[in-house]
């Protein structure tokens, strides 16, 4: 039986997955994107650090998430191809709705990212 997700903003990651549901967060391996310091790989992590910003969503360089060339790289499309993700979707709901409601969103569908919908 799976432990209970919480709802917690603090889950929500910098580029609009929540943590919450991610298998390396339940197991243990990992504490979210907002508090795992080694991933100092992450360009999306780094540059929002740096603008000291919850996420993408907050973000006013751009008008459109999808314009960003951190957000938007080669490795990304790859991620959202092979995991039919949608993280341009998850940027525009914590937009939108705040990061409380995507958190409970997610936490509602046992979501790690919003699904691509057909076109």
């Amino acid at each position: 039986m799976e432990k209970d997700i919480p709802v917690k903003k603090e889950l929500v990651s910098y580029c609009g997955l929540y943590c919450g549901f991610c298998f390396k967060y339940k197991k243990g391996k990992c504490t979210g994107c907002a508090e795992n310091e080694k991933a100092t790989w992450c360009k999306i992590r780094k540059c929002c650090v740096e603008k000291n910003i919850k996420s993408c969503a907050e973000c006013d360089e751009f008008s459109d998430v999808k314009d960003c060339k951190k957000f938007d790289s080669f490795v990304s499309k790859m991620f959202e191809y092979v995991f039919n993700s949608d993280r341009k979707e998850g940027i525009k709901m914590i937009k939108e709705s705040g990061p409380e409601e995507f958190a409970r969103y997610m936490v509602e569908n046992k979501l790690v990212s919003m699904k691509r919908r057909k076109k």
